[in-house]
């Protein structure tokens, strides 16, 4: 059973600031990709960010230069940190996780299959 739960979401104005915070049993595995994902209506659910057991980090083209992820392995945590917040990044965001098949060359990227995912945690905009 993989543990995600996510906090940190809430209300902000744009070009504000958020943090948030996935704790993760996931770190107990070998080689892992783990993710954000956020849902918006209208639009379905959509990658954000990835990092994988390397530290090995990938973003969508529309959060590059303002949100970054990051693995905080001794507290069990994968953070987000969002920066420059838009209206449109305005949604459900998700902690994402999977084991990283290396040996087929699988990369970790934010729209990789992951078969697990946590409730989520609400991000407003306005």
């Amino acid at each position: 059973h993989v543990q995600l739960v996510e906090s940190g979401g809430g209300s902000v104005q744009a070009g504000g600031s958020l943090t948030l915070t996935c704790s993760t049993s996931m770190y107990s595995y070998r080689h892992y990709c783990m993710g954000w994902l956020r849902q918006v209506p209208g639009k379905g659910r959509e990658g954000v960010a990835s990092v994988d057991y390397a530290d090995n980090t990938n973003y969508a083209p529309f959060v590059k230069g303002r949100f970054s992820i990051s693995r905080n392995v001794a507290e069990n945590t994968l953070v987000l940190q969002m920066n420059n917040l838009k209206p449109e990044d305005s949604g459900m965001y998700c902690c994402a996780a999977d084991l990283l098949n290396v040996l087929n060359g699988s990369v970790c990227r934010p729209d990789y299959r992951f078969g697990h995912s946590g409730q989520g945690t609400q991000v407003t905009v306005s």
